[in-house]
């Protein structure tokens, strides 16, 4: 009480009636009880002023009231600046767990794009990339850093889509078009190769700044398709084997008989001194029906294939015996063969008649494309950790299309050829689980046929 009415208002009087207040903060007093014990203080120090002076406390007591107010308001900035500082913690608290909520959510989404088995593509309104993720680097071999930036069709497309595809995604990106639903594009890898990419585009402009406005999310399908293809064609062969079994039963029986009547014939012809064009003519006949009757052995060889009869053999030993048999066929052709062997012999456990047979058809067919003029036949043969592959090069003019279904029974591009050399090459492929694959254009052919080293 002395302090109050002493008369001295200073600094230090607010200083010492601010750290009271803030003594009550500290012990938790609630506010209200402040406005309660002043108003008991209040009520007492009139009483006692009116004892003490009488009519003249009027005076007194408005003093001491004025005097009381400002106690009272000096301690409740001490709660005001108590709320502030409360406020603002929980503030700061609030902003930190924000920013963690935040981070965790962008955390997850940067994880979901990134570790999706997808490929996620943003582009902008001019179909440059702005977004690249793990997976599409992936698949393409391209760095994001090589992507970003440049267009959609530069970056990825093949030269002859550029036109057509780049510009569709161009519309759809800058929103001139709905984007299709889903789209089948190749894309063009770091090492040249294609790869096949379903795509899903969704245009998704944003209202906040993002420069991407379509989303282009990709599945590889290549070897999807692979298999489909794969699958698609064996079913074919054996379709067709059934059928040229039975016509080769029933074509078979009629060939021999005939054979045997021109052999009669022309036997008959040279004995009764017939005329020499008679005899040419039956030789003809003869010549003819023993063509057919190796095309009947041929269609017999892909309609009933025996299960591989599995051997070990050399590789190095495999490839030399097949090009020893080639050389008379290569030197009448006026081909130049050569023979390109690994450092380390491989042994492959095949049949080893069925394998020579495949390759002395790729053999066959190589030559067969550089006549009449002959050229240059490779056979190239390599070591993988799990494979071994044999490659059948030629500088012949290659194949006329990239899409002729060379390996389909009957097709051929040779006007005397019968169309089973590469289906029935196809078939021992498979049948040692193995794959073949051609890359043509002209000046350069090659069929690439790999077997694994420990087949099941």
């Amino acid at each position: 009480m002395g302090r109050v009415l002493s008369g001295s208002y200073d600094e230090q009087y607010y200083e010492d009636t601010q750290k009271i207040g803030r003594v009550h903060v500290k012990v938790g007093l609630p506010q209200r009880y402040m406005f309660t014990a002043m108003a008991l203080i209040r009520v007492e120090l009139g009483r006692i002023a009116e004892a003490t002076l009488g009519p003249n406390a009027t005076r007194t007591r408005e003093a001491v009231t004025r005097l009381l107010d400002l106690e009272l308001a000096i301690m409740l900035d001490t709660y005001s600046d108590e709320f502030v500082a409360r406020v603002q913690r929980s503030e700061r608290l609030e902003n930190v767990e924000l920013n963690r909520a935040l981070q965790e959510t962008e955390h997850r989404y940067v994880n979901a794009v990134e570790l999706a088995r997808v490929m996620i593509l943003g582009l902008d309104a001019r179909a440059e990339v702005r977004l690249f993720n793990r997976e599409a680097e992936r698949v393409t071999g391209f760095g994001r850093d090589e992507v970003l930036g440049r267009s959609f069709g530069e970056a990825l497309l093949q030269e002859d889509l550029v036109e057509t595809r780049g510009r569709e995604i161009l519309r759809a990106a800058c929103g001139e078009q709905a984007p299709q639903e889903t789209m089948e594009i190749a894309v063009r890898t770091k090492s040249g190769k294609y790869r096949d990419i379903r795509w899903r585009f969704a245009y998704a402009p944003s209202d906040v700044g993002d420069e991407v406005t379509l989303f282009a999310i990709g599945q590889d399908v290549t070897d999807e398709l692979a298999l489909q293809k794969k699958t698609w064609q064996q079913e074919k062969l054996a379709s067709v084997g059934t059928l040229a079994a039975g016509l080769a039963h029933e074509i078979r029986n009629p060939l021999n008989g005939a054979q045997l009547h021109v052999s009669f014939l022309e036997r008959g012809l040279k004995k009764a001194g017939a005329e020499p064009d008679m005899i040419e003519a039956v030789h003809v006949v003869g010549d003819e029906i023993k063509r057919l009757a190796a095309l009947v052995t041929e269609f017999l060889d892909f309609a009933r294939p025996r299960p591989p009869q599995l051997k070990p053999i050399a590789v190095r030993a495999l490839a030399e015996r097949v090009v020893q048999l080639m050389l008379a066929k290569a030197a009448a052709a006026n081909v130049n063969v050569s023979l390109d062997l690994p450092i380390r012999d491989a042994e492959l456990n095949v049949d080893p008649a069925k394998v020579e047979q495949m390759l002395l058809n790729l053999m066959t067919n190589a030559m067969e494309a550089l006549a009449p003029s002959g050229g240059e036949v490779t056979m190239r043969v390599r070591r993988q950790p799990r494979s071994v592959f044999f490659e059948v090069e030629d500088d012949g003019p290659g194949i006329p299309s990239a899409n002729s279904p060379i390996f389909d029974p009957f097709f051929s591009t040779k006007p005397d050829g019968t169309g089973l050399g590469l289906s029935i090459t196809y078939r021992i492929a498979t049948d040692h689980r193995g794959t073949i694959v051609v890359e043509s254009r002209p000046g350069r052919t090659v069929f690439r046929v790999t077997l694994p080293l420990e087949p099941e």
